[in-house]
C-alpha cells in the first residue's frame, strides 16, 4: 500500500466490516441509542417510557383525562477503547505480497471483534434477578445429550413469563454444549430442517426451543474451561443495546523505518437496558 492511495474512511469502513463479520454477540444487540461517538467516556442518554393503561370504551361516554405518561432514564457510557498499530515493511511489499494490508486489517477487525464480544458476553451479570436457571455454585449439570434440551425448554420459560417477544430470541452455547446437541436425535433431525439455508446471522447452527442457537468461545465461564460453570445466554435483540465506532484509523511513516503504517481506535459500550429479556442458563460438563 502506497499512503498516497490511503483513504482513512475506506479503511475504517473495511476494519469494521470485518469486525461485523466475526462477532456473535455484537449482532444480537439493539443499536437503538447508537449516535455519535467522539471519545472515551461519552454517554448516551436512554429514556425508557412506564406502560400504557387500557381501558374499556363505551359509546357516547367521555373518556377519562388523558394518562400522564412516566419515563425513566438511564445512560450507556462508551467506557471502552480498544487500538491497533501495526506496519508493513517496503521490503515485504516490493516481494510481492499486495494483500498484506487486506489481510492486517482483517486481523485488526477480528481482534476487536473479540474483545468486544466477550466484552458483551460479560453482562449476564446484569440479567433480571429471577432469570437465572443455574449458578456458579449450584450449575445445572449436562452428562448426557438429552440433558440439553429441557435446558432450553426452561430457559424460554423464564422469557415466556416476562412476556418477552417469540420473534428474534437467540441463545449463545459453547462449542462443547453443540456436541452434546449432535448427539441428540431431536436437534439433528426435524429441528435444523431449513436453518442451514436461511440463517441471516453468523454462527446460528440450530433453532430449537423458540431460540436461534449459535457458536461461540466466548461464552462466559469460571474456572477451568474442561471443568468450569458455563454461562449461557439466552435473549432477544431488546435486551441489550450497543453503541460503537471505529474512531479513528490513520495511516503514516513511521520515522524510523521504511515501512507504511496502520492505527486505529475502537471506541464502544453496551447496556442491558431490559434485563427482564434475558435468562442465564449457568452449566457444567461432568
Amino acid at each position: 500500500m502506497s499512503l498516497n492511495n490511503f483513504v482513512p474512511e475506506v479503511w475504517g469502513s473495511e476494519i469494521l466490516r470485518n469486525l461485523h463479520r466475526s462477532t456473535i454477540f455484537s449482532q444480537l444487540c439493539n443499536r437503538d441509542y447508537e449516535g455519535e461517538i467522539r471519545q472515551k467516556g461519552d454517554t448516551v442518554r436512554i429514556t425508557a417510557i412506564g406502560p400504557v393503561t387500557v381501558f374499556d370504551y363505551v359509546k357516547d361516554t367521555d373518556m377519562a383525562a388523558a394518562q400522564g405518561l412516566s419515563d425513566n432514564q438511564s445512560s450507556l457510557v462508551i467506557e471502552k477503547q480498544k487500538g491497533f498499530n501495526f506496519q508493513i515493511d517496503d521490503i515485504d511489499a516490493i516481494q510481492g505480497n499486495p494483500k498484506a494490508m487486506a489481510e492486517a486489517t482483517y486481523e485488526a477487525g477480528y481482534a476487536l471483534a473479540m474483545a468486544q464480544d466477550q466484552y458483551i458476553a460479560g453482562l449476564y451479570t446484569d440479567t433480571a434477578a429471577g432469570n437465572f436457571y443455574g449458578t456458579d455454585g449450584s450449575p445445572k449439570t449436562i452428562a448426557v445429550a438429552t440433558d440439553i434440551y429441557p435446558m432450553l425448554v426452561n430457559a424460554k420459560v423464564l422469557l415466556d413469563q416476562n412476556d418477552v417477544p417469540m420473534d428474534g430470541r437467540w441463545a449463545v452455547v459453547p462449542p462443547w454444549f453443540e456436541g452434546y446437541m449432535l448427539q441428540d436425535a431431536r436437534f439433528t433431525t426435524s429441528f435444523m430442517v431449513g436453518v442451514a439455508k436461511d440463517a441471516l446471522l453468523n454462527g446460528q447452527i440450530y433453532r430449537a426451543a423458540g431460540f436461534n442457537i449459535m457458536n461461540s468461545n466466548n461464552v462466559s465461564f469460571n474456572g477451568s474451561a474442561s471443568t468450569g460453570q458455563y454461562r449461557i445466554m439466552c435473549g432477544h435483540p431488546m435486551a441489550i443495546t450497543l453503541a460503537e465506532q471505529v474512531n479513528k484509523v490513520e495511516g503514516y511513516r513511521p520515522p524510523q523505518r521504511f515501512a507504511d503504517a496502520l492505527k486505529g481506535l475502537n471506541l464502544y459500550g453496551a447496556k442491558v437496558v431490559r434485563p427482564q429479556a434475558l435468562a442465564v442458563v449457568t452449566v457444567t460438563r461432568s
